[in-house]
């Protein structure tokens, strides 16, 4: 079987930026984030990012604004496949209404379900944990589950031992 070379790069967009790496496999090959004081310096560390291997060939971004533009161009440039949502978008997909009706409560269980994202996909796990990088390990599930990389979830064990 092949080695797929996608990748899936997920941005929680803004100056505090957090980042979520996934290959088709699906793995979450890592997650960070970023404090970048400027608009210029995050225009170089996008660059940068989208430049480094494993180059993502697909990006999701959260969010808007100028600082989403600086992705999307980059992107373009690098005939990467570059699509922006709202939070509401991946939060209606990944969570119960009742989850998510306040900005707070929505915080509290992103962190809880890129936890468990950690657990099943591979990551390193954590001490602590951003809530934008929380965010764009998130952002990262809901283009698995766009992307046909991840069929549902929680992921299903596949040849699974019935003995």
């Amino acid at each position: 079987m092949a080695i797929s070379e996608d990748h899936l790069l997920a941005v929680d967009v803004g100056l505090h930026t957090g980042l979520a790496l996934y290959s088709t496999d699906p793995k979450l090959l890592w997650y960070r984030s970023h404090h970048i004081s400027s608009p210029a310096k995050l225009k170089k560390v996008i660059g940068k990012l989208l430049r480094e291997s494993p180059r993502p060939t697909h990006l999701l971004l959260e969010g808007g604004g100028p600082l989403a533009e600086l992705w999307l161009c980059e992107a373009e440039k690098l005939s990467i496949q570059a699509r922006q949502i709202h939070a509401h978008q991946w939060r209606e997909m990944l969570f119960f209404a009742r989850q998510h009706r306040s900005g707070s409560q929505a915080k509290k269980q992103a962190d809880g379900l890129a936890r468990q994202v950690i657990n099943e996909l591979g990551g390193k796990k954590p001490t602590s944990l951003r809530h934008d990088t929380a965010e764009a390990i998130l952002v990262g599930l809901y283009g698995l589950l766009e992307l046909g990389w991840l069929d549902g979830w929680p992921p299903t064990l596949k040849n699974k031992d019935t003995t």
